[in-house]
C-alpha cells in the first residue's frame, strides 16, 4: 500500500527521513493511501530523532469506528475519498447515499491535528463515533494522564498522553460550536497478556455545519517554582512523567489479577500495588498541576481510595499490597505516605476529615505489629533463614528477598507514615492523637540503630531476624533510606556512607550510569525466594545470580535513597556524580525496553554491566531517582522531610 510519510518539526514540513532540529518537538505520521488511516505515528518532544519510532502495533492503524443502525463498522472499510494536505490527508467517508464524514489528519507545530465534520441529510443515522488509537506497550507504554476520572474508569478532557522517553501530548478538543464537546469520554482498553493498549475517544457524534478539532499539543513541563539548577531539569523533565502510569482496564474485573482503570501502578497493563503508592506521590508531590487544566492529585486520591475500600482494606487495617497478598508492611505505610503527600499538596482538608478515622485504622495496624514492645515493628515472616517459601512473599516492595521480622527498609518507612499521620492529625487539631502517633516514632526512632546497627562492617544491616541474626548485605539502599529520614544522625550517616563508597570499590562497581546496587555482597539462596523465583541462587553462597533481580541487580528507583542521603548529611560530590551519570543515561532512554513480563527479559532491573535481569521491561518506580534533581537543593528537602524534622510545627 502507498504511504503519504510527513515529518513535521516547528510548523516546517520534510519528507519521511529527513533530520529533526535538535530541540525543537518532532511528530511523524504515516496516513493510508486510499483508506482513512493513519497507519504509523511517533513524536519526539524534546527533538532527540525517535519520532521516526512508530508507537502503534504492527499491522495496526488509527481509525475511526462508526455505529449506524446499532452496528459498529470501521471507517476504513467505507467508501473513500481523499485529498493530499500539508503534512498529512483529508479523507471523507461515506456513511450513507451522499452523506459523508470528514476527517483531517495533519502534522503541524510538532503536534497531530485532527479535524471532523461532516455533511449531507442523513447524519442522523450516525448513532455513535469512536477514534481508536492501538498502541504498542512493548516499545514504550503510553497511557494517559487526567484530571477526571468516572467510576467506571473513563476519563475526560484536557488529558496528556504520556509516552514514556517520547514526550507528552496535551489533547484537547474544540468545536466551531461553543456548546460542543467533541470528545464525551475517554477510555484505556488493555490486556497484560497480549500486551496491548487502545487509547478510545468517544467522541460527539456529527451535526451538520459543525467542525471538531483534537490537538495534540506537544508539551514540556516547566520546573518547579524555586529550583536553582534548571539545567538538571531540562534533562529530567521528559522523564519526570514516566512513573506515573495510569493502568488500562485488564484483566478479569472480579478476579485479584488485574486491574481498573485509571489507577496509579507498575504499568499501564500491570499491577497497581499500595506498596509503591507513595513512590508516585512523593514525585507528583512537586509537581502537581503538569500542565493547563491536568492536575496529579485527583490520580493520587482516586488510587488512595482504591487501597481504602472494599476488599483491599481488612477490617483489622491490614492493607492487601497487590492482588491478594497480605503481610507486607508497607503496603500500610504506602497510603499513609500518600495521603500526606495529597494534603500537603492541595490542602483538602474536607478529604482528609472524612478518611481520617481509616488512615488511623491502617497505622494502628502497624503499631501492633510492634509485638515485643521495643518499639519496632515486626513482620509477620521471621526472617529466619531457608523460611520464605513460595506462594508466600516477604514483608515488603523486596518481595524476593527473604526479610522480615525487624526489617530496616518497612521501619523507616513506617516511621516516616506516622510522623506524616501525626501532621496530618495536627492539621485537623487533634493533638492527642498527633502526640500519640508522634510517640510512635519517637519510639521506633530510639530502636531502630540499635537494633539493627552491625558493628562488625559499620553500617546496618538489611534485617535482624526472630532468631537474632542479622542479615548484613552491604545495602546502600537501607543505609540510604535510613540516614535520608534521619533515623541515622549525620555524622554517622556520613561515616557509613564513606564505607559503602569504599566497598563499592573494593567490589569493583563502576557502572553508576546505571545507579547502585542495593547491597553489595550477594544474598544467599537461604535469603531468597523459593523454590524458583526471579534471580534465586542455586550455589548456597548466592554468587552465581549475584548481579540478577533481588540479588543485587540494580533498579534505578530505589537508587534515589543513596543519593537523598549525601545530600542529607552534606556530602553532595558523590551524589551528584552518579546522579549526573544516570540523567545521560535517562537521556538515551536506557532505563526501559517496553513492557516485556518475562523474567530476565526486562531492563527495569540490570545486572552490573547493564544486561536485563527484570521482567517487568517497564518499572513506573524506576525514574523516582529523579527526584534527587530536586532534593539536591535544601528548599525541596525541607519541604519533603518537614514532617521528620519539624514534626511538632504546625498545630491547626
Amino acid at each position: 500500500m502507498n504511504r503519504i510519510k510527513a515529518i513535521v518539526v516547528a510548523g516546517a514540513t520534510a519528507l519521511a527521513g529527513g533530520l529533526a532540529w535538535a530541540g525543537e518537538p518532532a511528530v511523524r505520521i504515516e496516513t493510508g493511501a486510499t483508506r482513512a488511516e493513519v497507519t504509523a505515528l511517533g513524536w519526539d518532544t524534546e527533538g532527540t530523532g525517535r519520532e521516526t519510532t512508530n508507537l502503534l502495533r504492527p499491522q495496526t492503524m488509527v481509525g475511526l469506528r462508526i455505529r449506524c443502525a446499532g452496528q459498529w463498522r470501521n471507517g476504513i472499510d467505507l467508501p473513500t475519498r481523499w485529498e493530499a494536505q500539508p503534512g498529512g490527508k483529508s479523507y471523507g467517508i461515506t456513511v450513507a447515499p451522499e452523506t459523508e464524514i470528514h476527517w483531517q489528519v495533519r502534522a503541524a507545530g510538532g503536534g497531530l491535528s485532527m479535524q471532523l465534520s461532516s455533511t449531507g441529510a442523513e447524519l442522523g443515522k450516525v448513532e455513535g463515533l469512536e477514534l481508536v488509537f492501538p498502541f504498542a506497550p512493548g516499545i514504550t507504554p503510553v497511557t494517559a494522564i487526567s484530571s477526571a476520572w468516572d467510576d467506571d474508569g473513563s476519563f475526560h478532557l484536557p488529558a496528556l498522553i504520556s509516552a514514556p522517553d517520547f514526550g507528552q501530548m496535551l489533547l484537547t478538543g474544540k468545536s466551531t460550536d461553543p456548546d460542543r464537546q467533541p470528545i464525551q469520554k475517554a477510555r484505556l482498553d488493555g490486556s497484560r497478556a497480549a500486551k496491548t493498549v487502545n487509547l478510545v475517544l468517544d467522541l460527539t457524534p456529527p451535526q451538520a455545519g459543525v467542525s471538531d478539532t483534537l490537538e495534540f499539543s506537544p508539551h514540556r513541563l516547566a520546573p518547579p517554582a524555586g529550583l536553582a539548577d534548571t539545567a538538571l531539569w531540562a534533562q529530567a523533565r521528559r522523564g519526570w512523567f514516566n512513573i506515573w502510569q495510569p493502568s488500562a482496564q485488564w484483566g478479569d474485573q472480579g478476579h485479584p489479577f488485574s486491574a481498573p482503570a485509571g489507577m496509579l501502578g507498575n504499568n499501564v497493563v500491570s499491577d497497581p500495588a499500595s506498596c509503591s503508592l507513595w513512590f508516585y506521590a512523593d514525585q507528583a508531590f512537586w509537581t502537581p498541576e503538569v500542565a493547563p487544566g491536568v492536575s496529579l492529585m485527583p490520580l493520587v486520591r482516586r488510587t488512595i481510595e482504591f487501597w481504602l475500600t472494599g476488599s483491599r482494606l481488612k477490617p483489622t487495617g491490614e492493607v492487601v499490597c497487590y492482588w491478594d497478598y497480605l503481610n507486607f508492611l508497607d503496603a500500610n505505610a504506602g497510603p499513609l505516605i500518600a495521603s500526606w503527600d495529597y494534603v500537603e499538596a492541595t490542602g483538602d482538608k474536607d478529604w482528609l476529615d472524612t478518611h481520617i478515622a481509616k488512615l488511623e485504622l491502617v497505622a494502628e495496624f502497624l503499631a501492633q505489629r510492634d509485638v515485643d514492645n521495643d518499639g519496632l515493628v515486626e513482620a509477620t515472616q521471621s526472617g529466619n533463614r531457608g523460611t520464605l517459601q513460595q506462594p508466600a512473599r516477604s514483608c515488603a516492595w523486596w518481595d524476593a528477598l527473604n526479610c522480615g521480622h525487624k526489617d530496616a527498609y518497612s521501619n523507616a518507612l513506617i516511621y516516616r507514615a506516622w510522623r506524616c499521620l501525626a501532621d496530618l492529625e495536627n492539621r485537623l487539631g487533634r493533638s492527642e492523637h498527633a502526640a500519640h502517633y508522634t510517640r510512635l516514632a519517637d519510639r521506633l526512632k530510639a530502636a531502630y540503630v540499635p537494633a539493627l546497627f552491625n558493628p562488625a562492617t559499620g553500617w546496618l544491616a538489611w534485617w535482624k531476624s526472630a532468631d537474632g541474626e542479622l542479615h548484613d548485605y552491604a545495602a546502600p539502599t537501607v543505609n540510604g533510606l535510613a540516614i535520608e529520614y534521619g533515623l541515622v544522625e549525620p555524622t554517622q550517616g556520613r561515616e557509613i556512607l564513606a564505607r559503602l563508597r569504599a566497598k563499592m570499590a573494593d567490589v569493583g562497581f563502576t557502572r553508576f550510569d546505571l545507579g547502585v546496587p542495593p547491597m553489595l555482597v550477594p544474598v544467599p539462596k537461604a535469603d531468597y525466594l523459593q523454590p524458583a523465583a526471579v534471580g534465586m541462587p542455586q550455589q548456597e553462597d548466592g554468587t552465581d545470580t549475584f548481579g540478577q533481580y533481588m540479588n543485587g541487580g540494580i533498579t534505578a528507583g530505589q537508587v534515589l535513597h543513596f543519593l537523598a542521603a549525601h545530600y542529607v548529611v552534606g556530602d553532595p560530590e558523590p551524589a551528584d556524580a552518579i546522579l549526573r551519570a544516570m540523567l545521560e543515561r535517562q537521556g538515551r532512554g536506557e532505563f526501559q525496553n517496553g513492557v516485556r513480563d518475562a523474567a530476565g527479559a526486562g531492563i527495569d532491573w540490570t545486572t552490573w554491566d547493564g544486561r536485563p535481569s527484570g521482567y517487568e521491561g517497564y518499572l513506573a518506580d524506576s525514574f523516582r531517582f529523579l527526584q534527587a534533581v530536586l532534593l539536591r537543593e535544601a528548599a525541596f528537602r525541607d519541604r519533603l522531610y518537614r514532617p521528620l524534622t519539624r514534626p511538632a510545627l504546625r498545630s491547626g
